[in-house]
């Protein structure tokens, strides 16, 4: 696509939640003829006064534009809006925004394939305002062809974070369901530590600023310990498991008798508990990887 096609090019947007709606103007602020739609049709008000269309129906929006962007509740509400307009869906892209597991991407992607529509499954790593800045990352898989051609347009909702993963629907939603993982065990762990230091009056702004810190000193970790599993081999470099295990047990019981709930530390040291039991008393902190790929008992 030319960058004159580029910059014009038409793209409908269905879903104006807060996600959908710094979406769409994002493609409104980056020059794309917007075509919007939502169930309740209030929300698209703001969009229309800065240059956008609201469509009356699915449909409408459908039909206004060879890009599709869906950004709703689940996959069920995906499939609940797309399966009335099926017939006019051929030879669109549709590019789904939608927060949900890589079995329903596999699955809608199944669904599209029968209409002869291209289907991109993505996902949104970042919050509402920062939409078309650099610090939101985008991922997409899918036919890699429907990506190329909607490229340049897709790039004015992360104009250094567009990424493409490859032809496999499920590996953005598989990407998304881990990151979102390390998101909330960095924030329940901020959220234990503050609880901890409330016991002593210390505010969790005073603490914030050591947590990033900590935070960075993981960022280490995680580079380190990568390619240890992909190997499979976990030298003790900082700390045995046993030495981990134990310090996640003084962590439990300083919580216990502060008064503070202690069910996440004593979680991490019941997993380290089996690591030593499987003879991974003097390897590194990477062992515990092996516990992950266990399904639950």
């Amino acid at each position: 696509m030319s960058k004159k096609r580029a910059a014009t090019a038409p793209v409908s947007v269905v879903g104006l939640g807060l996600m959908g709606q710094a979406l769409a103007a994002a493609f409104l602020e980056a020059g794309h003829p917007t075509t919007v739609w939502n169930r309740t049709a209030a929300k698209a008000d703001r969009l229309v006064t800065e240059g956008a269309v609201r469509a009356g129906s699915v449909a409408e929006a459908v039909a206004a534009s060879p890009l599709v962007v869906v950004c709703v509740t689940d996959y069920a509400a995906v499939r609940e809006l797309l399966d009335p307009v099926a017939g006019s869906l051929e030879g669109k892209v549709v590019v789904n925004l939608t927060t949900g597991t890589s079995t329903q991407a596999r699955e809608t992607a199944a669904w599209a394939a029968g209409l002869g529509t291209a289907y991109l499954d993505g996902a949104v790593m970042a919050i509402p305002p920062d939409i078309a800045t650099d610090a939101a990352v985008l991922l997409y898989s899918g036919p890699k062809a429907a990506f190329e051609e909607h490229e340049a347009t897709l790039r004015a909702l992360g104009p250094a974070g567009t990424t493409y993963l490859d032809t496999d629907h499920a590996l953005s939603a598989l990407y998304d369901m881990s990151l979102l993982g390390i998101m909330w065990g960095i924030l329940n762990g901020f959220l234990q530590g503050a609880a901890l230091l409330g016991t002593a009056k210390v505010k969790a702004t005073a603490f914030a600023p050591l947590a990033n810190t900590m935070i960075n000193v993981v960022t280490e970790y995680v580079t380190a310990y990568a390619p240890q599993i992909d190997e499979g081999a976990y030298p003790a470099g900082d700390a045995t498991m046993t030495v981990h295990r134990d310090a996640m047990v003084h962590l439990a019981e300083e919580s216990e008798t502060l008064g503070v709930n202690a069910e996440l530390p004593r979680f991490f040291a019941a997993l380290a508990d089996r690591a030593v039991a499987d003879g991974h008393a003097g390897s590194g902190y990477a062992a515990m990887i092996e516990q992950f790929r266990r399904p639950a008992a």
